[in-house]
């Protein structure tokens, strides 16, 4: 057999996603992990693509944008390379505003908007009742829409991915010995490989719970509300998400503060009561010390690279990760920002 030029370990979505793009480029590419596709905090139910709000500007928020926008295209090939749908759909967000100090800000936030989303996507400052009936209840009576939010279901785009992979001759193999140069994308077990490896704490992980309900709405937009990330999917369900635990003893149990989670989602939105809870779910999601995604070259080891730390925004970020890795990887080119760097978290 041929050797692959890259070796990628772990198969959540930053490991999935740099195979894809290296796959593409030309490259010889073999996926290794024992646990399987989407095993850890990759195969949850919430799929909330939703920037950063848009003032304060810093490279963080810039890559972000720039994987969002890049979003549509990289989805939509991974379907049609692999016939699995993602669920993705860039369908935007709406939040209630609920005082007028919040009011204010966001209406300053719509100048912001303007010049850091340019003219790719929109947020403005609406009258709820303009918007129809899929609307959050709102103090003020009015709510921010932003159009550059999009929502996915985790275990299907994981799906999609692997769907794709295979039709380019890609597998996700339980083990084998390493080939070419080396991604680390193992989440939140890699993290704490890394932190034993360096004698220091670089990453950890932060628990979530969410649930997934029987809830048919159509192409509409996702909510945050009470803190709550509340998305419509595809297929008839509706996630609700999620927890941030720091503290914990088992990372895959779901507990009351789940059920008063939904009930706060059922709270905020109302016709909600009534639809059936089908999945509760719990994983621990890497959190990199500096907060942002951890990219790049592995200090000291030559030929072995990191791609980790996605925490919360790990699907939104993984198409423009996975283009700067495939960069490195493949054509020596580092574009990774400052404060993605490993070095950074050390």
């Amino acid at each position: 057999m041929a050797m692959a030029d890259i070796t990628v370990r772990g198969a959540g979505i930053f490991g999935l996603s740099v195979a894809w793009v290296c796959a593409r480029r030309g490259a010889s590419v073999q996926v290794v992990d024992p646990f399987g596709a989407g095993a850890g905090s990759s195969g949850g139910l919430v799929g909330a693509l939703a920037p950063h709000v848009p003032e304060n500007w810093n490279p963080k928020k810039q890559f972000q944008l720039e994987s969002l926008l890049m979003a549509e295209s990289f989805w939509a090939e991974v379907e049609a390379t692999g016939g699995v749908s993602p669920g993705y759909g860039r369908t935007g967000r709406l939040q209630p505003i609920n005082d007028e100090r919040t009011l204010e800000l966001a209406r300053a936030r719509e100048i912001t908007a303007r010049e850091f989303w340019k003219d790719e996507a929109e947020w403005r400052v609406c009258k709820a009742d303009t918007l129809g009936p899929w609307v959050p209840p709102s103090a003020t009576g009015y709510v921010i829409h932003d159009t550059l939010s999009a929502r996915m279901h985790p275990r299907r785009a994981c799906a999609a991915l692997v769907s794709a992979l295979a039709v380019m001759g890609v597998g996700i193999q339980p083990e084998a010995p390493d080939q070419g140069k080396v991604v680390h994308a193992k989440g939140y077990a890699g993290l704490l490989e890394l932190n034993e490896t360096f004698g220091k704490t670089i990453g950890g992980g932060v628990k979530g719970q969410a649930a997934l309900l029987r809830f048919q709405e159509g192409e509409v937009p996702q909510l945050y509300a009470d803190s709550l990330h509340i998305i419509p999917h595809a297929d008839g369900t509706l996630a609700i998400g999620s927890t941030s635990e720091r503290d914990f003893e088992d990372g895959k149990a779901t507990d009351a503060q789940l059920d008063d989670m939904i009930e706060r989602a059922r709270t905020a939105i109302p016709v909600l009561h009534g639809a059936e809870v089908i999945e509760r779910w719990a994983g621990v999601r890497p959190r990199a010390k500096s907060r942002a995604p951890m990219l790049g070259a592995w200090p000291g080891r030559d030929g072995h690279f990191i791609a980790n730390g996605g925490f919360k925004i790990g699907f939104g970020m993984a198409p423009k990760a996975a283009h700067v890795m495939a960069d490195l990887l493949l054509d020596g080119k580092d574009s990774i920002p400052q404060g993605f760097r490993v070095e950074d978290n050390l």
